[in-house]
């Protein structure tokens, strides 16, 4: 999506720049993994800001063969505001954008165009954006995928502003969970749209639905992992954190690059801990190299 970033003391001017969750991860994945070779799937529209955004993942080295271009459709937007603490709040306009269409007919891009990835990466925002029919073809290619051998992340990001109810977000985001080899949610995402007590509660649920591995972010807190039970290294806090807008993401997309180049569990944990305590330095979601 375009974002804009407000400025913190209600003066000056706005910041443009292009973000979005998904996007994120595969920023920062490609950041942090630069043998990777990493594609962004997505829907766009034919107007110029469509075609900087392009540009723009192009710059970070994503590529841009499946990003889906409607003529009648724009992206989305979103406006950034920061408390004093750095924490964020969202405003968006993003009921008619282009994302929303991506998988539907009449289309160039089908989720049969990642056969052949070894990885793929979704969100629950992913999910709760796209239109039933291409969920649904969304969730028949994943199972399909790893039969095949390719894996799948998932990171529920949950955003009770997409969904209908509360009842539809967890009968959906759980479907996806079941086809899930890597998990990479947020505590407080899972307890909240689940009701679970605690962090072991939410460890326990997501093994139970198959999650072989992966991280359980806690903020500043540390992350603990999916499916390992050794000892971890100590999490550093960020004393004073600028921006916390994509921390989770930054963490998803080193935490996958380490994952991909063969690291161990606190290896992976530590190196997604590192990239998002870099990231609440800066403002907003992509940060300078």
């Amino acid at each position: 999506m375009i974002e804009i970033g407000l400025p913190q003391d209600g003066v000056g001017l706005a910041r443009i720049g292009f973000a979005g969750d998904v996007a994120n991860v595969a920023i920062y994945l490609k950041r942090a993994g630069p043998a990777s070779e990493v594609a962004f799937v997505t829907a766009l529209g034919t107007d110029a800001l469509s075609d900087r955004m392009v540009a723009f993942f192009g710059e970070h080295g994503l590529a841009t063969d499946l990003v889906e271009r409607r003529p009648d459709r724009a992206p989305g937007l979103y406006a950034i505001s920061l408390d004093a603490a750095g924490e964020r709040s969202f405003t968006y306009w993003r009921d008619t954008s282009a994302a929303r269409t991506l998988f539907e007919p009449p289309c160039r891009v089908t989720p049969a165009a990642m056969t052949g990835f070894d990885l793929v990466y979704l969100s629950g925002i992913t999910v709760a954006v796209l239109g039933s029919t291409a969920r649904t073809a969304l969730r028949d290619f994943l199972g399909d995928f790893r039969a095949q051998g390719g894996r799948v992340a998932f990171d529920s990001n949950y955003r009770p502003r997409l969904w209908p109810d509360a009842a539809t977000a967890r009968r959906e985001i759980a479907a996806f969970w079941v086809l899930t080899d890597i998990g990479l949610p947020s505590v407080d995402d899972e307890t909240t749209l689940w009701g679970d007590a605690d962090a072991d509660r939410v460890l326990a649920r997501l093994t139970a639905a198959g999650v072989t591995c992966g991280a359980l972010k806690q903020g500043a807190a540390g992350p603990r992992a999916i499916g390992w039970d050794g000892c971890l290294p100590a999490f550093a806090r960020v004393p004073n954190p600028v921006d916390t807008t994509a921390a989770g993401d930054s963490f998803n997309g080193a935490y996958l690059a380490a994952l991909l180049a063969g690291a161990s569990p606190p290896q992976c944990l530590a190196a997604g801990h590192a990239m998002a305590a870099h990231v609440v330095r800066f403002p907003g979601a992509i940060v300078p190299p």
